[in-house]
């Protein structure tokens, strides 16, 4: 592996800085999937089945981008439905939970039963009207999973939630989790930052995320693409200057020209990033932690820059490569810790770095509700270790006069104010040129940033 990554001028590819492999020993042991269900495609069974395994996965540890791979397999229109059911149901956290605890008479001890039960009673929750057929289909799918032994228990105990629903519901306002649809600690914490402001965070956690799409300037104007979309069928607004927030969300295959790289999905919160950072022409600068790359596309679609973008990930780091390339811009793309500066960095300063550091992520639960599951309160102190080495090891990197931009998508203040100040305490030459807190609303997620100057 070359010891130092020297940016350049833009070449006509991106290229790639990797770190040995590691040696494999022998092909790796695939676990044997579940058999093919003979449950129609386009049924609610078949929906609740694939969904019951994903959020089985989920409660048992993976992240919902693992415990969706499988669906690849699925027909499209039936992994389009497991994939609503599965959202709708980790985003009601807590809900299912209150409602199993009490129609259980001891806890259930298969877990991809106990997630069909929650499953079914998402979807009973959101189409009452259907509640017969939705009962139904629960049992068919139930008869999918362990020989059907639970096919009676979730038919006996989804017509019980059916009978007791009323009283169940008046039980459920008393349980703050419940009520809320967010761990305790999780909501502690908002309630002690924002007392004026935490039920709007909270309402818009359990929501569904906002569609925005980022308009490659130099490709397209927001007011032309506006126009394709119409045309398309679809609508948007704009809601700042290359964001255009749709108001149906669609398929990118139902986006105009955007294999051609016309536009991008991206947050209007995260396009906030390359319009702080005002990026010039000619400029050397890192997006220290970069993938999937959204954010290292628009500084480049932005100004004619010398971009390196890193991440510790080779999975994600390709991702960037393969945004770059349907958007037609060029970059240096490595494979590195960002902090270990020895393996990468040529010496020559950069007169910007984007650093968008690791973080809880609370400010995004809406696209990701998986994280009200797999969050702990300890993971806050853990994250804020992270976020000051790298900060810490940042730093150096950086020019005299140059500025840094801090980046999280957290709601927390111990990621984000809290970690600046203590930044500006150990770094003096540090100036915080602006700061800027976006709690999620209707236009977008939830986000943090700093601006930070080092004195000349």
């Amino acid at each position: 592996m070359p010891s130092s990554l020297t940016p350049s001028s833009p070449s006509t590819r991106a290229v790639r800085v990797r770190k040995p492999a590691a040696v494999v020993k022998g092909p790796p042991r695939r676990k044997p999937g579940p058999p093919p269900s003979r449950l129609p495609a386009d049924s609610l069974g078949l929906s609740l089945l694939l969904a019951a395994r994903v959020i089985a996965a989920v409660r048992a540890g993976q992240s919902l981008t693992q415990a969706l791979r499988p669906l690849s397999a699925a027909a499209p229109a039936a992994r389009a439905a497991a994939q609503d059911v599965a959202y709708g149901t980790l985003r009601r956290y807590g809900c299912g939970e209150f409602i199993l605890a009490r129609l259980l008479t001891k806890p259930l001890s298969h877990t991809e039963t106990e997630a069909l039960l929650l499953a079914a009673l998402f979807r009973l929750h959101t189409r009452p009207e259907a509640a017969y057929m939705v009962v139904d289909q629960a049992v068919a799918a139930a008869g999918e999973m362990t020989g059907g032994v639970f096919k009676g228990l979730v038919n006996g105990l989804l017509r019980s939630y059916l009978r007791q629903r009323e009283s169940l519901a008046a039980a459920m306002a008393g349980d703050d989790e419940a009520v809320q649809q967010h761990p305790a600690w999780w909501l502690a914490r908002l309630r002690r930052a924002y007392p004026e402001h935490w039920q709007e965070i909270v309402a818009a956690g359990n929501g569904p995320p906002p569609m925005t799409l980022r308009v490659n300037r130099r490709r397209a104007t927001s007011e032309a693409y506006a126009a394709r979309l119409l045309e398309a069928g679809s609508s948007a607004r704009q809601v700042a200057a290359n964001a255009l927030l749709l108001a149906k969300p669609v398929t990118v295959d139902a986006l105009p020209g955007f294999a051609d790289g016309l536009v991008s999905i991206q947050d209007a919160g995260a396009q906030r990033a390359a319009q702080l950072l005002l990026p010039v022409a000619g400029e050397r600068i890192l997006d220290a932690c970069a993938a999937p790359g959204g954010k290292a596309a628009h500084l480049l679609e932005a100004a004619d820059i010398d971009l390196l973008a890193l991440d510790i990930d080779a999975t994600r780091t390709r991702r960037i490569e393969d945004n770059l390339r349907r958007l037609g811009l060029v970059a240096k793309v490595g494979v590195a810790d960002c902090r270990a500066s020895g393996d990468w960095w040529d010496g020559l300063p950069f007169d910007a770095i984007l650093a968008d550091v690791p973080c809880s992520a609370s400010g995004v639960v809406r696209r990701h509700p998986d994280i009200k599951y797999l969050r702990r309160e300890s993971d806050i102190r853990r994250f804020a270790l992270l976020q000051a080495d790298l900060l810490d090891q940042l730093w150096p990197l950086l020019k005299p006069g140059g500025r840094l931009l801090y980046a999280t998508c957290s709601v927390f203040p111990e990621e984000n104010e809290g970690q600046i100040d203590a930044f500006l305490v150990r770094q003096p030459t540090a100036r915080r040129l602006v700061e800027e807190r976006l709690l999620p609303r209707e236009e977008h997620d939830g986000f943090y940033y700093a601006l930070l100057r080092k004195a000349p």
